[in-house]
């Protein structure tokens, strides 16, 4: 019997896929269980349109972070540090401040996981932070300067 799944099952599918399973599974166990629906034309139907939404709407997604990449490149985030001898930061900027302050400042909002790692704002000065703003497509650059308090 030919079902569409509604949701990823473990050894059968990932959600919106058609798949071949026994009669009895799919009466017994999928359905019974809302995890997928008989596979017919007026289902199909259904699942082009949901496909079809779904692209729209990533290419929306993926439009509205190239409009973020492009803001980002006008802002720069002023932080006042302590300075040791020597002109050595006390610590460091970390990607939670970052967020923090964009938040506070301009009113964006990124998820901190997003802000490159490899990369800390250690030493005076600009430093320039890598943000995946959309699936690896979309990289935008928050430019970062700290400065002695």
């Amino acid at each position: 019997m030919k079902v569409i799944l509604l949701q990823d099952v473990k050894k059968v599918g990932k959600k919106n896929e058609i798949v071949e399973v026994s009669d009895g599974y799919a009466r017994n166990f999928l359905i019974a269980k809302k995890l997928a629906v008989a596979f017919t034309q007026g289902s199909n139907l259904v699942l082009s349109q949901q496909k079809q939404e779904m692209q729209e709407l990533e290419k929306q997604k993926e439009l509205e972070a190239e409009q973020l990449k492009q803001r980002l490149t006008t802002i720069s985030l002023n932080f006042k540090v302590k300075v040791g001898n020597g002109g050595k930061v006390f610590g460091s900027v970390s990607s939670k401040q970052i967020v923090e302050k964009l938040k506070e400042d301009y009113d964006i909002v990124i998820d901190k996981r997003k802000i490159q790692k490899d990369i800390t704002a250690t030493a005076l000065g600009t430093t320039r932070f890598k943000v995946d703003l959309y699936q690896n497509k979309v990289i935008g650059e928050i430019k970062v300067v700290l400065s002695e308090s």
